[in-house]
């Protein structure tokens, strides 16, 4: 958003060059795939063309025509045709230091596989004053002998003295914010927060309470909160966690303004999470104190509500989510996430005082792709109440003409959206959806059911490779006799939830004792 000028560039699996892990072992790596719509690498010109470049590439293409304006005529000092003329720079810039890597080269990581540094070349030259490196390569721990690269070959070690938090507690602001990551999610979420798949853990914005606290205040499970610090305030639903001690909440940093918005009460945009963090800093390394801000939590009356979701196009998910964004600040509380494995969904839920425009409203409908002939609609403009949804038959190469097999599209619900857990359920596990048209548009919350008890079955999901839930997990763990070991393999054998990145391993061990504990 605060970007002069946008550079486009390829991504992880596009790139060439080496990695190194935290074992400090280095990787040659290729691409994967082509980028998409490549400029030849050729070209001279960064800022125009029709596709992504190298990070490497545009920089050094930046440089060069910096250079023609501060330098003209001198030889160019951004040598660099190829990713392994950057890389051998590098390398001979850790020449007689702790990290030297001299002794390798793109023909050893190609034919002898990953090398651990350092690994100095022989005989090893140290530049004058220097200190020599006390290892020549190979040593899978370092600074075993005690000597390290100073001086004097002593370690140097900062005694930092303790320092409370820069924002304790205080009656106004009873509440400790912590902000931290989400299981399946990456900081800002750029490439993350795109995949739906990634956001079946933990599917929208909350903010964690544990269960006391919720009671004392008389918040209600996914009840809309104002959660309020010296700096700026959020509004987003509240959900309980076991997992905080009393007094301590939780929200995931990942939830900025790109997911989480509104509008405030002097009509600004709602930032994210970061309107309650504070601005206090280490002096040293200039890290903020994100960990601890000292917080109120109120409940908040916005009676008219709206959700809807859409399966998309792939090609039309991103666009529509971006559009969307724009619409949140429009509303007293927004928010718009992705969802799905196979397919691209967008979720948007909204609340305000009072219903908004019958223009925004069409505008929210157009991008969740209900503003066609086939939606069928309920609308009743005195009360606040708008209902839309969208079915689809099922593929003509299944030659069903049965209408019980159509399935939910997109839906939207405004006004009254108690119904919204069986109509989710109905949307996102895809299931046959043409018994239930007048149901659908209907208000209250009664659920079929069949639907209720599949939502039930299914409950929040735990491993998001295999996309297996709460449900099937307790479920699974009631028939399993055994130590909490036998019953976790039995988990993972049956039900292959954990075999495979392994996040939810320790979720799963606390499923393993939670139900070992409720049925003894």
């Amino acid at each position: 958003d605060w970007a002069d000028l946008l550079l486009p560039a390829t991504t992880w699996g596009e790139k060439e060059g080496t990695v190194t892990n935290s074992e400090r072992r280095i990787t040659r790596v290729r691409a994967a795939v082509r980028p998409p719509q490549a400029t030849p690498q050729a070209s001279t010109d960064p800022l125009h063309g029709d596709g992504p470049r190298h990070d490497w590439h545009t920089g050094v293409l930046l440089a060069k025509r910096l250079e023609t304006w501060l330098r003209p005529g001198e030889p160019t000092l951004f040598a660099y045709p190829t990713p392994e003329s950057v890389w051998n720079e590098h390398r001979e810039s850790t020449r007689g230091r702790d990290l030297d890597i001299t002794g390798m080269s793109y023909a050893m990581l190609d034919t002898q596989g990953p090398q651990q540094w350092p690994l100095p070349s022989a005989p090893a030259c140290t530049p004058a004053g220097a200190v020599a490196p006390p290892f020549k390569g190979g040593d899978v721990r370092l600074y075993t002998d005690g000597v390290f690269p100073t001086a004097d070959g002593k370690a140097r070690f900062a005694a930092v003295p303790h320092r409370p938090v820069a924002e304790p507690r205080e009656s106004k602001y009873p509440f400790s914010l912590t902000t931290g990551r989400l299981r399946d999610q990456w900081h800002g979420m750029s490439r993350t927060g795109t995949l739906g798949r990634l956001f079946g853990h933990v599917p929208e914005p909350t903010l964690h309470m544990h269960p006391q606290d919720m009671a004392r205040r008389g918040f209600a499970e996914g009840e809309l909160v104002s959660v309020s610090s010296k700096r700026g305030t959020v509004l987003v639903p509240v959900q309980a966690s076991q997992e905080l001690g009393l007094s301590q909440v939780f929200m995931a940093m990942h939830w900025g303004s790109e997911f989480l918005s509104g509008q405030g009460a002097d009509g600004l945009p709602l930032a994210g999470v970061n309107a309650l963090t504070t601005s206090a800093h280490c002096p040293t390394s200039k890290q903020p104190e994100f960990k601890h801000a000292a917080v109120r939590v109120d409940k908040t009356t916005l009676p008219w509500t709206l959700l809807a979701l859409a399966w998309l196009p792939d090609d039309q998910a991103h666009t529509a989510r971006e559009a969307l964004r724009t619409l949140m600040p429009q509303f007293g509380f927004a928010a718009c996430v992705p969802f799905g494995r196979e397919r691209c969904g967008v979720l948007f839920r909204a609340a305000a005082p009072q219903a908004p425009s019958a223009e925004l409203l069409d505008r929210v409908e157009s991008l969740m792709g209900l503003q066609t002939p086939d939606t069928l609609r309920y609308a009743d403009p005195r009360q606040g109440q708008r209902r839309a949804v969208r079915l689809v038959r099922a593929a003509p190469q299944t030659h069903s003409t049965d209408p019980d097999t159509a399935t939910l599209d997109a839906f939207l619900l405004a006004g009254d959206t108690r119904s919204q857990a069986w109509i989710k359920t109905l949307l996102q596990e895809e299931l046959a959806a043409g018994a239930y048209g007048r149901q659908l548009l209907l208000p209250g919350s009664q659920a079929p059911a069949a639907l209720a008890n599949a939502a039930l079955a299914q409950g929040p999901q735990v491993c998001t490779c295999f996309n297996v839930g709460q449900g099937a997990i307790d479920q699974h763990l009631t028939r399993c006799p055994g130590t909490p070991a036998e019953r976790l393999a039995s988990l993972q054998n049956t039900l292959k939830c954990g075999t495979n990145c392994g996040s939810c391993v320790p979720q799963l061990k606390q499923r393993v004792a939670w139900v070992a504990h409720a049925t003894a």
